[in-house]
């Protein structure tokens, strides 16, 4: 088990992570009135240059692939919709906190890691689509697989010694990193992710994500669906990106994960074929 000084030093690292910017949390706030429209948002990020310009850029990338240039916010709001805005403002807002630097001897590649992540974004929200799901809530399904594996960092940043011998272990054994890190530290990422997730008091749907994305029986009615689709992205791109997050094990049987979303493996094949394009197009994330 984790020696009590480390368990110290992690939640100091918790609580010592930057702040999430006031744009984004002004944005976060808003996203809670179910009357929030577009000029509301408009006012909030226009007076924040730095955000303003992040959100032109990604907009105007190939994720997005729009017809023409967009330079006017309000105009990205207009075409791109409230949703959409809010969870790119909300995914780059913590990608920004959350993405320290750090020194080479740690148990996660960085750039593996962050790949993955986007990768798992990229796949959820393709399954998503596979599903019929409401075009303005698509995004939430790129974000929360962007964001899963978030509780991963404290550890390595940590204990990064302690954590590659983990990971080490999930590799040569291809058990489940979550398992091994309950059973030789006494939490896990899942758990460290959702003291993350309360820091910053994001969405409900995302610390559903973080917090039980290896647990889907204590997911809340309303958001099975949406984590079952991330589990499923996440066992898409540990198959196809083994260990890139630390994690060398594939669930086998995601028969229940199939059965709450109503996806079929012929949609998890075209998945596979589509990973890697959907992953470059969508690294500009990282890149802003």
């Amino acid at each position: 088990m984790l020696e009590d000084k480390y368990l110290v030093r992690i939640n100091r690292f918790i609580q010592d992570m930057p702040p999430l910017s006031v744009s984004v949390s002004r944005i976060l706030e808003l996203s809670k009135n179910p009357k929030v429209d577009a000029k509301m948002l408009n006012d909030v990020i226009s007076v924040d240059p730095v955000l303003t310009g992040k959100v032109l850029k990604l907009v105007n990338s190939a994720y997005y692939s729009m017809p023409n240039r967009v330079t006017s916010l309000v105009r990205a709001i207009v075409m791109l919709g409230i949703n959409t805005i809010k969870n790119l403002v909300i995914s780059t807002g913590v990608i920004s906190a959350v993405n320290q630097k750090k020194d080479e001897n740690g148990a996660l590649d960085m750039t593996s890691f962050w790949r993955h992540s986007v990768g798992v974004g990229v796949l959820a929200k393709f399954l998503a689509l596979k599903q019929n799901v409401d075009p303005k809530l698509v995004e939430e399904y790129f974000v929360a697989g962007l964001l899963h594996d978030i509780g991963k960092l404290p550890l390595d940043f940590v204990i990064a010694e302690g954590y590659k011998d983990i990971v080490e272990l999930s590799k040569n054994k291809k058990l489940p990193l979550c398992q091994l890190e309950s059973k030789y530290l006494g939490i896990n990422h899942a758990e460290l992710g959702e003291r993350i997730v309360d820091l910053w008091k994001l969405p409900t749907n995302l610390r559903e994500t973080i917090t039980f994305h290896h647990n889907i029986d204590d997911v809340h009615p309303q958001f099975k669906r949406l984590v079952s689709t991330v589990m499923i992205a996440n066992n898409i791109s540990n198959k196809i990106w083994s260990g890139a997050a630390g994690d060398y094990a594939v669930e086998e049987d995601i028969s229940l994960l199939l059965e709450n979303t109503g996806l079929t493996e012929n949609d998890l094949n075209e998945a596979v074929l589509n990973a890697d394009a959907g992953v470059k197009k969508a690294e500009i994330f990282l890149n802003i």
